[in-house]
């Protein structure tokens, strides 16, 4: 499929308006302080590093169950380690 040009549809899809989903959650202390950070960090909405961090434990998680390891490289320190996910 090829995209077209700055309306996220693909060549044969009709145009259609993306609706939001939302949600509320209730964080444990240790996220709420991490969103925060990371809000501080970043200057991202909460709405953006949610929606980022949703995708990315997708993808981490779609790869892990394909039996694909996940890793972390370290090029100061020339270590490599695995991601796992409890």
């Amino acid at each position: 499929m090829t995209a077209s040009a700055g309306n996220g549809t693909f060549q044969g899809e009709a145009a259609r308006p993306q609706t939001a989903e939302r949600i509320t959650v209730a964080l444990i202390p240790k996220a709420a302080e991490d969103l925060q950070n990371l809000q501080d960090r970043t200057g991202l909405s909460k709405t953006d590093i949610t929606n980022r961090a949703i995708s990315l434990y997708e993808f981490i998680d779609a790869q892990l169950r394909a039996d694909r390891d996940v890793l972390i490289r370290d090029n100061v320190k020339n270590e490599t380690q695995i991601i796992r996910l409890l």
